[in-house]
């Protein structure tokens, strides 16, 4: 069949099957497997001595921080290096010695270079000079900064409105960046800013926001030592966030308990060795104490049954709930307690697929301790009521007074390095009357005050024609987006298309009729100008914002730093036209972190209190304070329960990371923890289901989605049988992201249902 798009690109690389073993997983996370692969992987990309001298600067005060996920740094980093395994292959990744240069795509069309899979694409290199693949040619050719530059403006301002434009945000991208970025969108007029965190945590803002009043989490990283309970939801920090596990490992040792929720039983929660330390690597500590292994998305279900539960223990004369609190804080607390009546205990056990000795073994924790901390990710977040699996835990945390307390609170673990930072300096489709009104006091003009699109409302405008540039500001937007096929039409639509990256990945092939790609420094990379080492800020998972600086040398004398290439854009589209002095912004951080300081709560001092171990913003959960709520008061809520409603030979689809990716950036083909070698296309499936269905071990099948009538499906999947509930599926994203829809989404936040996704399974021809 032939291809609808102008360019013959293939949306998903190469499909064929890489030669799969299977291994036992393992029954524990890190330790001596963990200092090899990351040895391996740095050694291999970078040199060994390159490698050990750059890791020992990463995490550390003086040093950079990691591109992975957000975890917080310890006051005194581990002198055998405060990194683990993904980090250190999120390091080789940016630190390699292999280039996509002007000689690569003059050798490699797009149209060939598309029918390599993730993997082969991420290897081939950093990206080292501006290059542009202008319309009706199948190869990128080099291009000037300043005709990139100018290649944008015109384009900018050949649209009919603002509002035609799209402006990505990635969650790699430091606070100066991100906030010269909003700026210049907002001074170009439009708030179309969408972000990750809208396929991520946008869940968890909303739920916090409406219940708490601020939409990130509450708790320090010191809180993890003084818990008496740590409930970890929706989540696999063994893979997704390996350093938090060394703030699991503390609370053990400090007589804290750990309560981890999950379809599936992962090897960082089984049990930890901790590469920090040289009695870790050997002992190491096992870690769950009770694991709850709900099915998927029932966790509304899960948590009004231990609601109910405390509840009954309550009324049998014990002292479970903090009255006092919830006297002061709070309002809506016998209206929750009346909902619950509306459930049966025998109904939400059978929704939850637990056995009901288990729930009681939690229940009985529970109902004596209150410095509890609840930590999810996307576990919780991406689904059709994400909001509210997110707001039932906030309910628990208000019943048991664990707010505003050493050792207790909200916990929503950020997936990359600042995509909390790039929210808080101002990067969002809302608009901040606030922030509108500090903007123009400070910069003077007026931004625009009508809402943007965010991811969803963003794909759908590409799709329809009616946004027509696209400009990335790092990230793999093809790849991370739900639904690649629409996606890629949508992207395909557009007349511009420009990336702002480090390395070659697949959005740099799925593109509009031009496409820019601008390629910027590493965090790893020093980042000069006139002979004067600079530095840049980022927020971790925990509020604390703190300096980032660079130590190797650029991969390339073409590279710009981010602030650069923001100020370079703007400088060409206004012209010196504008109130903003966007080029000398774009080159002098100083004057951008006096700027932040003059418009953003909480970077009244940031150039001074960013050195070391950074700062704290300001947090209102942390002082109980609710006062911008309405009546000044937390609120407790009335959740609805998951609907699915699935045929007899459907499932429960979720997307999930093997341990050998970051995001859509894949390391490996190994997922050793769960005991995969060499294949990504694997299904993960209960063996009761494979002997119902009458599937074998290594079947090949397709996964097949029906919503509204249109059919994707993902095809090529290998049958593994796993630990995991009968009736619901687990499978590697980007692969699995061709069946989940781009119109169905979480109530309110918008957050693609990626997590719970109703499939049938056909043999695959």
């Amino acid at each position: 069949m032939p291809s609808p798009f102008k360019r013959n690109i293939s949306l998903t690389g190469d499909t064929r099957l890489t030669g799969i073993s299977l291994t036992d997983s393992k029954e524990f996370a890190a330790g001596f497997p963990g200092i090899k692969v990351a040895i391996q992987h740095t050694f291999k990309e970078m040199g060994a001595l390159e490698a050990l001298g750059t890791l020992s600067k990463m995490n550390q005060k003086d040093g950079f921080d990691c591109a992975g996920c957000a975890w917080p740094d310890p006051e005194k980093p581990s002198k055998l290096g405060e990194y683990c395994e993904n980090g250190a292959k999120a390091l080789a990744e940016e630190a390699t010695y292999e280039k996509v240069d002007a000689d690569f795509f003059k050798k490699h069309s797009v149209e060939e270079i598309s029918t390599w899979s993730d993997f082969h694409i991420g290897k081939s290199g950093r990206l080292t000079q501006p290059m542009i693949l202008r319309e009706g040619s199948i190869h990128y050719e080099p291009i000037s900064w300043d005709a990139a530059f100018d290649k944008i403006a015109v384009h900018l301002k050949s649209l009919a409105s603002p509002d035609e434009a799209i402006f990505y945000t990635s969650g790699r991208s430091s606070n100066e960046a991100a906030f010269l970025y909003g700026l210049f969108v907002r001074a170009f007029g439009t708030n179309n800013m969408p972000d990750c965190s809208n396929m991520c945590h946008e869940s968890s803002g909303v739920a916090l926001s409406e219940t708490l009043g601020i939409g990130k989490g509450s708790v320090k990283l010191e809180d993890f030592d003084e818990a008496e309970v740590i409930i970890v939801m929706g989540q696999n920090p063994g893979t997704n966030h390996p350093r938090m596990l060394s703030a699991l490992e503390k609370c053990k040792k400090n007589g804290g308990k750990i309560i981890s929720i999950n379809p599936l039983a992962e090897a960082g929660l089984i049990r930890f060795k901790d590469p920090q330390s040289l009695s870790g690597i050997t002992k190491g500590t096992s870690l769950t104490d009770i694991h709850l292994q709900v099915k998927i998305n029932e966790d509304v279900a899960l948590l009004k049954l231990l609601l109910k539960k405390l509840a009954h223990l309550e009324r049998s004369g014990k002292t479970v709930f903090d009255h006092s609190f919830i006297e002061t804080y709070t309002e809506g607390f016998d209206q929750l307690l009346k909902d619950l009546e509306r459930y049966s205990e025998n109904e939400l056990l059978e929704r939850c697929g637990i056995p009901e000795e288990t729930i009681d073994e939690a229940v009985s924790l529970l109902a004596k301790k209150n410095k509890i901390i609840i930590c999810w990710a996307m576990g919780l977040t991406q689904h059709k009521n994400g909001v509210d699996n997110i707001k039932e835990c906030v309910n628990l945390l208000l019943l048991k007074g664990s707010l505003g307390k050493p050792g207790a609170g909200t916990c929503p673990v950020r997936g990359h390095s600042n995509v909390q930072g790039d929210r808080t300096v101002g990067i969002m489709h809302h608009v901040s009357k606030e922030l509108n009104q500090s903007i123009e006091k400070v910069f003077g003009f007026t931004p625009p005050n009508k809402e943007g699109l965010d991811t969803v409302k963003a794909l759908e405008a590409m799709h329809e024609g009616r946004a027509k540039v696209f400009i990335g500001l790092g990230g793999n937007f093809a790849s991370a987006v739900a639904d690649t096929h629409y996606a890629a039409e949508a992207l395909q639509n557009c007349d511009l298309t420009v990336q702002i990256s480090t390395k070659l990945n697949r959005s740099h092939l799925i593109t509009g009729k031009t496409a820019l790609i601008l390629p910027t420094l590493g965090r790893s990379e020093k980042d000069n100008s006139n002979g004067k080492e600079r530095f840049l800020t980022v927020e971790n998972s925990m509020g604390k914002v703190h300096r980032t600086k660079g130590v190797l040398q650029p991969k390339s004398e073409h590279l710009k730093s981010e602030p650069e290439i923001i100020g370079g854009i703007a400088n060409a589209y206004f012209k010196n036209q504008h109130p903003v002095a966007w080029e000398v912004l774009g080159k002098d951080y100083d004057r951008v972190r006096e700027k932040m300081s003059e418009t953003l709560i909480g970077f009244e001092s940031v150039q001074k209190d960013s050195k070391g171990s950074g700062y704290y913003l300001p947090n209102n959960v942390r002082e109980l304070d609710f006062s911008k709520l309405e009546h000044g008061k937390a609120k407790f809520s009335l959740c609805k329960m998951a609907s699915h409603e699935r045929k007899p030979n459907e499932f429960l689809l979720m997307t999930i990371r093997s341990h050998d990716q970051f995001n859509t950036t894949i390391y490996g083909l190994n997922d050793r923890y769960r005991g995969i070698q060499n294949e990504r296309r694997v299904l993960f499936m209960n063996p009761k289901d494979l002997e119902q269905f009458g599937y074998k071990t290594l079947d090949i099948v397709d996964l097949v989605s029906s919503y509204d009538s249109v059919e994707r499906r993902a095809k090529k999947f290998l049958v593994v049988p796993y630990n995991i509930p009968q009736g619901n599926l687990g499978a590697y994203f980007p692969e699995a992201n061709m069946v989940v829809p781009h119109n169905h989404y979480a109530d309110k936040s918008n957050t693609p249902i990626s997590k719970s996704i109703i499939v049938h399974l056909e043999r695959s021809k």
